[in-house]
């Protein structure tokens, strides 16, 4: 019978050379390090022991194993069996079965593949670190790769080893970038997402059997798609980490691409374009957008755009491209108004307002703050009642998910009495804004109040606004004209807000949101 080649935990089903191969897995395998995919058969990427051990054939005391390659298939499932679980894939190009081997003759094992490693149950110091990936580069990366038929397939295989270089120099690891891949054509497909695989080996692969699509090459399309598909928590992005799209461009975009970028940074993605092959002179006239790099960039500023002047020998193109692409804190589109804002809510629950009409006002509130992206590292919430007292229903900090700060909400009591506007703004800006006024986060306050106030609104509004605080007046019913404009930020007319009905504020809703994120993005400019 067949000798058994010795193999290590780590051997994959991509690594055998034969359709049929006796194999003998080491022992004591930590089974948290396999990458299984599939049950029963499995994708060719899985580890050949891990697979064994999920399927039953052997136990971590290790033993001989028969290897089948199979062919690819779907829709790989998660299966949990015998302590492993098993990941799912969406497709690959080969597979493997594993059974056991009739009677190996196991004298013949030992030295025949330089893989093997003594198994010493210790791990070897070195792999961790890889494993871990650059941990300087914190990126979540989507290559937005041309499979138009602008490229055709010969460019589009460069391209694939130009991006599978700039993976691998990357640094990718559990700790380092992720990174995914999708295909710019008619339509866009992504091929696979950030959570799939955590190994500058395993992403090399699934690079190497991506298949060139063709048709149009409908850049804006495939751009805003991602920006709005790729980037989710269970697709594998993470939180703080900078969301960054790389679009490889040869020749120019079919579609317009000046909305996508508007959409990506609305989302708080960094894009960068890579343009190979610029058009030339003779073919401008059939570049709907001449501009259109500049307008899809996350900042028209040189350092989100990058020229080749063809695809090959781009080697030298690499390492200047990593750089950029860990350069974390130029990423200035990583912030946006919806994840990097202190949004306080300064409420009258004078006696005039009443029991019903206050609800209203609590609705308002509710929905001007589900708008954000309320996190411990994110967007936060806070807010007073005042009457001639001041409350703190709830500060920046105290609650840090959409959910809590919801019901914290809902649950504010109304207290009815006076209103002294004025000193509620210095309470706030003191009480409420002062502990996070070093924080990252741009500050605002909107007020809200249905009459006159009692003192002066217009020194303690000042005074906010000088502690960097961007004050929005909202103001129903008897509230005068001039308290709000007094209270509201420059330039008055967009910060001041009024209704002479309470059911008039949910159409305000909208516009409070816009006015905040206009301001947010005009600080950043």
């Amino acid at each position: 019978s067949l000798a058994s080649t010795a193999i290590t935990c780590f051997t994959r089903g991509l690594d055998l050379k034969k359709e049929t191969e006796d194999v003998l897995c080491p022992a004591n395998c930590p089974l948290w390090q396999f990458y299984v995919f599939g049950d029963g058969i499995y994708a060719s990427l899985s580890s050949i022991c891990g697979a064994a051990i999920h399927r039953g054939v052997i136990t971590s005391a290790g033993g001989a194993v028969r290897v089948q390659t199979l062919p690819g298939q779907e829709n790989y499932p998660a299966v949990n069996a015998n302590g492993i679980q098993s990941q799912v894939l969406a497709r690959w190009a080969s597979s493997f079965s594993v059974t056991r081997t009739k009677n190996p003759t196991l004298e013949s094992v030992g030295r025949s593949v330089s893989t093997a490693r003594p198994s010493t149950g210790k791990r070897p110091k070195k792999p961790l670190d890889k494993k871990a990936g650059n941990k300087d580069c914190k990126a979540d990366i989507a290559f937005l790769i041309d499979g138009s038929y602008n490229i055709g397939q010969r460019r589009f295989n460069l391209q694939k080893n130009f991006v599978g270089k700039v993976a691998v120099m990357l640094g990718i690891g559990t700790e380092g970038p992720h990174v995914g891949v999708v295909q710019a054509s008619e339509h866009p497909k992504i091929e696979f997402y950030l959570k799939n695989f955590t190994a500058a080996k395993e992403v090399l692969f699934a690079i190497k059997e991506l298949g060139f699509r063709g048709g149009n090459s409908n850049t804006g399309k495939a751009l805003k798609h991602t920006a709005q598909k790729f980037f989710s928590l269970e697709n594998g992005a993470r939180k703080g980490i900078p969301k960054i799209v790389v679009v490889f461009l040869d020749g120019w975009p079919s579609d317009d691409i000046e909305e996508a970028g508007i959409v990506a940074r609305e989302f708080g993605v960094n894009v960068f374009i890579v343009s190979v092959a610029k058009p030339t002179t003779e073919e401008l006239g059939m570049v709907q957008d001449i501009g259109f790099v500049d307008k899809a960039v996350c900042r028209n500023n040189g350092f989100f755009s990058y020229q080749m002047p063809t695809w090959f020998g781009t080697t030298k193109y690499v390492k200047p491209l990593v750089q950029k692409l860990c350069s974390h804190e130029q990423m200035l589109c990583s912030k946006t108004c919806y994840n990097s804002v202190n949004v306080g809510f300064l409420i009258d629950g004078s006696s005039s307002v009443g029991d019903s009409n206050f609800r209203l006002v609590l609705e308002f509130v509710s929905n001007v703050a589900k708008a954000f992206e309320i996190s411990d590292i994110g967007s936060k919430i806070a807010a007073v009642q005042f009457t001639y007292d001041q409350r703190t229903e709830f500060g920046f900090t105290d609650y840090t998910t959409k959910e809590k700060v919801l019901s914290a909400i809902r649950n504010i009591r109304y207290m009815s009495g006076g209103t002294a506007t004025g000193d509620a703004i210095s309470f706030t800006t003191r009480n409420v804004f002062g502990p996070v006024k070093d924080g990252p986060n741009k500050n605002f306050l909107v007020v809200l109040t249905d009459g006159q106030s009692y003192d002066d609104v217009r020194g303690p509004a000042a005074a906010a606004q000088k502690a960097g605080i961007t004050v929005f007046s909202v103001g129903v019913a008897w509230a005068p004209l001039d308290d709000l404009k007094d209270m509201a930020s420059e330039p008055r007319e967009s910060h001041t807000f009024f209704t002479r009905e309470f059911t008039g504020l949910e159409q305000m809703v909208p516009d409070i949101i816009r006015g905040i994120c206009k301001d947010f993005l005009d600080s950043k400019q």
